[in-house]
């Protein structure tokens, strides 16, 4: 069905005068579609993308397009891995395991989706998430709603950390959060 020819050498269908460095979408005839699992990094999968999410040219063949699911930090130390929580941050515990986290020794009541969005940040201390990157992550790809949500579960997860570690997740103005955890206590 598909050749296995880097994108960069096959054709264009377009006109010279329409190419841009900003055009990421360009219609290909059948024989040109590569194989997809040849691009994708080791443990991501692939779905086509419905038909009448792609754009389509005027004379031209219709698009294919592909959502492609990675998974998340393949790098990180896995889940119950002994050393793992040892490693961790002294004021956050996060047990995914047991689905649990505890703040200097005390556990906390978490909903399912503060104990994700905690235990995410708490995986990348010092990262700086955009509202629509923790709801794409956290929520995942089908929720509907919008970057208040993730303020309305911070606020909540600042208020069970308590006074004294609320400002352990941090607002970055105009963008998101960070999990920032104390250097020295």
């Amino acid at each position: 069905m598909a050749t296995t020819r880097s994108l960069s050498s096959a054709p264009t269908l377009t006109a010279p005068a329409e190419q841009s460095a900003r055009h990421r979408l360009r219609a290909v005839r059948p024989d040109e579609v590569p194989d997809v699992p040849d691009f994708l990094p080791p443990g991501a999968t692939w779905l086509p993308a419905p038909p009448h999410t792609l754009p389509t040219l005027p004379g031209q063949p219709p698009m294919i397009g592909y959502l492609v699911l990675v998974p998340a930090d393949p790098q990180s130390p896995a889940a119950g891995e002994p050393g793992a929580e040892e490693d961790g941050d002294p004021l956050v515990r996060v047990d995914t395991v047991q689905r649990t986290a505890a703040v200097d020794g005390v556990e906390l009541d978490l909903t399912y989706l503060e104990f994700e969005l905690l235990a995410h940040l708490v995986a990348h201390p010092h990262r700086v998430h955009t509202r629509d990157q923790l709801v794409t992550t956290v929520w995942g790809y089908g929720h509907v709603g919008d970057g208040r949500t993730v303020d309305v579960h911070i606020a909540r997860l600042r208020r069970k950390l308590g006074t004294q570690h609320r400002q352990a997740i941090q607002t970055i103005r105009r963008v998101g959060y960070k999990y920032a955890p104390p250097t020295g206590r």
